[in-house]
Order: structure tokens, then C-alpha cells, then sequence
């Protein structure tokens, strides 16, 4: 269970915290409030994204051409989550090479086809509505937030890129950064792996699993 970050205990706006170190003023948003967010908003696609999978796959009709279909676009989403996720140094450094620089939101756009795909395998449109609805609910608050800690974290450096780099829509040549040629900016495996990106795959791996054993029992 998640506890709250001991820093948000007993803390009024206006106040100033006493402690070993120089008396400073607080922050409007302690770090432990940015945690706690994050938490809600994962538990908020979890349970969105289960009120969606269990329904879907009671009602899934799939066929062999609609697999194919689906799985060509889930492997789309996935090869750009894989790229983006070898590409960005978390926490760290703002993101500006890779499929970064041509959109800010990469992995959100391949977790989109990614599902997308599943949807088109599944044969019923009315999940993929329900999907695309869930979907803009949901991410768009994520974005927004993640926009705003960004500003807050890269100031300037994040506006500039934001003012010229699309959040959905994909730009066709690629930002350019003042360390764009950087080594660190070039895809890594090892990232990707510490990224656990892998994740992603083993589920689209069973997502399409399940649609072609119930294809096969129940065809």
C-alpha cells in the first residue's frame, strides 16, 4: 500500500519548515503530492483498462484476417514504445532525440495503436469506441500533468521544444537540440531494458494469444 510521502504531513500553504537545515518556504506542490498523483492516475487506467478487457474478450469475435490486421498495428504502437523507451532517460533529462523529436508523447501515441490493434482483432467496434472514449479520458489528464512538471523541472528548454514539437500529430523532420548530436541522445539497449518496455510486448503477446485460442475453440 502506498503511504504518503512523510514531507506533505502537517504542511499548510504559507508555512515554512523547521528542520536542521535553513528555514525555507514550501512549496505549493511537495514532492509526495506528485507521487501520490501519479498513483491515482495509474490506478485510474488500470481499472479503466479492466472494466474494458474482461467484456471484450466475453464478446470478441476474431477471425484470422482481423488478427493480422491487428497485430500489423500493435506491432506499429509496440516498435515505437520500444524505440521511445530506449530513448528517454527518465527523471533525468528532457527527451528531445528519437521519436521525441519529431512527438511528445511517443509512448502514449504507440500505446494507443498498441490497443488499437487488439481492438481490430477483437471484431467488435463497439469496444474500439469504447476504447478510443477511455483512452482520451484518461491520457489526456496525464499529459496535461506531465506537461506542467516538465515546465516546471526544464523551464525554458522545455517550452522551446513544446512550442515546436507536436503532441500528437508527428512532425516530419526531426527537433533539433542544442546536444541533439549527443551520444546519450541515441537509442540504447540497455535503457530500453531498464525501462522494463518488455513488459508491454509480453501483454501484446497474450492479448493476441487469448483473440487466437478463442479463434481456434471457437471459431
Amino acid at each position: 500500500m502506498y503511504r504518503e510521502h512523510p514531507s506533505t504531513l502537517g504542511r499548510l500553504p504559507g508555512r515554512t519548515w523547521k528542520g536542521s537545515l535553513a528555514t525555507r518556504p514550501l512549496s505549493d506542490h511537495p514532492p509526495g503530492e506528485h507521487v501520490s498523483r501519479r498513483l491515482d492516475l495509474r490506478r485510474l487506467r488500470l481499472r479503466a483498462a479492466w472494466l474494458l478487457i474482461l467484456p471484450f474478450y466475453i464478446f470478441a469475435a476474431p477471425s484470422a484476417g482481423l488478427l493480422w490486421w491487428g497485430a500489423s498495428l500493435s506491432t506499429v504502437g509496440l516498435s515505437l514504445r520500444v524505440w521511445a523507451a530506449g530513448s528517454i532517460r527518465k527523471d533525468r533529462e528532457l527527451a528531445t532525440t528519437g521519436p521525441y523529436a519529431h512527438i511528445r508523447n511517443p509512448l502514449y501515441l504507440g500505446s494507443f495503436m498498441l490497443g488499437a490493434g487488439v481492438m481490430v482483432a477483437g471484431g467488435q467496434w463497439v469496444f474500439g469506441v469504447a476504447f478510443l472514449v477511455l483512452f482520451l479520458l484518461v491520457y489526456r489528464v496525464t499529459v496535461l500533468r506531465e506537461a506542467k512538471e516538465l515546465e516546471v523541472r526544464f523551464g525554458a528548454s522545455y517550452r522551446t521544444y513544446a512550442a515546436q514539437v507536436p503532441t500528437v500529430l508527428p512532425r516530419i523532420t526531426p527537433y533539433r537540440a542544442g546536444d541533439s548530436d549527443s551520444p546519450r541522445g541515441s537509442f540504447s539497449r540497455a535503457r530500453y531494458l531498464r525501462n522494463r518496455e518488455w513488459e508491454a510486448a509480453l501483454g501484446a503477446v497474450a492479448a493476441f494469444g487469448l483473440l487466437a485460442l478463442k479463434l481456434r475453440l471457437w471459431p
